[in-house]
């Protein structure tokens, strides 16, 4: 395995250490790192919660929750041993400023390293513990406040949000998380497009006739039921994860792969977009049915209340420029799906004419499918000719890219590489405050559409593909949704 160069000593310091994000991708991902040598010896992990617990309790408790989540054959014992030394609790009412001092204790003597402050908690909470930090005298000049998504509920509130925390943080030290761009895949569209000529003369209307990008889940909502319900797909999935995708796909070449260059470019795209007619939009609602044939609830019996809120939706998105005009971008995301599966799909326009015979079988288009998860990868759909004699008969075969494969390595998890770049100091990946309100500017209308539409959510049986009015809206153009394939 390629082993990274470490990065800086850092104290990274989890609020809603005992949570689920923590159990679930943080701490894994920090010891995936530790492992692999980009820890340095005297880099720390503080949890705060409000967990009453010692740091050999929290240990024992990490032990316990995450070696689940780790990646097969990762687990090694010395390793996992020296890891466990990193780990520090702290109790902490984050509301309360006079609490903050055990935190400020354990700090001390540290002002040297970077500081990374997560905040994996509810985002009203982001503005209070930034002013609190900020009393309480723990901001230096190499720390960094990380936020999770979403920030905010609206244009408002996100707006609220920004000017708290950039009351007391400067905008270079504030890292807004989207795990999605940090994704191999995501990674790797970046350099298809700007490392290879192949791609970027066509990448413009002339070449492409639609974009498609699915992020599928067959789980429903879980324990998640609480936050899911006020938040929505379209709050948790589409104004984050499924615009920077979009904005990645459909940027211009940027100057260069400097922080500020990117975002550039990802903004001109999200204030690009057009609005949405309400035709364009899909919503849906789980009922209950079966998943791999086992029953399963519908949301609102999950939820255990009656709800208007969506778990799926599907759009048709335009980008009102020169190299999109007339392309049309159809995003769909949703839970209790028939699949797990998050790919970007760029299907090119058919060949003018087909010189092989009327009789022959009609061309298939040229397609570009990268696969973000599970096993991702590349592939490129190319017609070819089946071998043998009798003349010309067209087949549609693809170059596959498994980058498990083609690499023998393990690929590093999301956040794996987004913990790291926050201790490098390497914005790229996350977000600029005028790209999220950029996004709720473009959300909120669609909020305001469905909150007047007595209607509500269409339903779909749980493990189906969701509802027929999203098929209806992709094949209203002539066009259908690209569904998985065998590898």
């Amino acid at each position: 395995m390629h082993q990274s160069a470490p990065v800086a000593a850092c104290d990274f310091v989890v609020f809603g250490g005992t949570g689920d994000l923590a159990f679930r991708k943080l701490l894994p991902a920090l010891y995936l790192r530790d492992r692999d040598g980009q820890l340095t010896p005297d880099t720390r992990i503080i949890s705060v919660s409000r967990a009453g617990l010692s740091d050999e309790d929290y240990r024992d408790k990490v032990h316990a929750e995450v070696r689940a989540f780790l990646p097969p054959g990762t687990f090694d014992a010395d390793a996992w041993a020296a890891f466990r030394e990193r780990l520090h609790h702290r109790e902490l009412d984050v509301t309360n400023l006079v609490a903050y001092q055990d935190l400020a204790k354990i700090l001390v003597g540290g002002e040297h390293k970077v500081r990374a402050f997560y905040l994996s908690c509810a985002p009203k909470l982001f503005g209070p513990v930034s002013r609190n930090l900020h009393e309480a005298g723990l901001i230096t000049e190499q720390s960094r406040v990380v936020l999770e998504k979403p920030i905010g509920t609206d244009l408002a509130s996100a707006r609220r949000i920004n000017d708290e925390v950039g009351a007391v943080f400067a905008e270079h030290q504030i890292y807004r998380i989207d795990h999605y761009l940090g994704k191999e895949t995501v990674q790797n569209l970046l350099v298809l497009r700007f490392a290879n000529m192949l791609f970027e003369p066509l990448w413009r209307s002339g070449s492409i006739d639609h974009v498609q990008i699915t992020v599928a889940e067959d789980l429903g909502v879980g324990g998640r039921g609480g936050y899911y319900d006020d938040a929505g797909a379209l709050r948790d999935m589409v104004q984050n994860h499924l615009l920077q995708l979009l904005c990645l796909v459909a940027m211009e070449p940027p100057a260069s792969v400097d922080a500020d260059a990117v975002r550039d470019e990802k903004l001109k795209v999200l204030q690009a977009l057009r609005p949405t007619a309400h035709g364009d939009v899909v919503r849906g609602q789980y009922r209950s049915g079966a998943v791999d044939g086992a029953a399963v609830a519908g949301y609102t019996e999950e939820l255990g209340s009656p709800s208007n809120t969506e778990t799926f939706v599907a759009l048709r998105v335009g980008i009102d420029n020169w190299r999109w005009a007339g392309v049309p971008f159809y995003l769909r995301t949703g839970k209790r799906l028939d699949r797990r599966s998050s790919e970007i799909v760029v299907q090119f326009r058919p060949v003018p004419h087909s010189i092989f015979g009327a009789d022959g079988p009609p061309l298939s288009p040229n397609r570009l499918v990268l696969r973000l998860q599970p096993d991702e990868g590349v592939r490129l759909h190319l017609m070819t000719k089946e071998p043998g004699p009798g003349g010309y008969r067209t087949h549609d075969a693809s170059l596959n890219l498994q980058f498990s494969e083609r690499f023998k390595t393990r690929t590093p998890d999301a956040y794996e590489r987004l913990l790291m770049d926050i201790v490098r100091g390497n914005p790229t990946l996350f977000m600029r405050r005028d790209e999220v309100e950029a996004a709720w500017t473009w959300t909120e209308p669609i909020l305001a559409a469905w909150a007047a539409d007595a209607v509500g959510p269409k339903p779909y049986a749980a493990g189906s593909s969701g509802p027929a009015a999203a098929i209806a809206l992709i094949e209203r153009d002539g066009r259908t949704w690209h569904e998985e394939e065998s590898t």
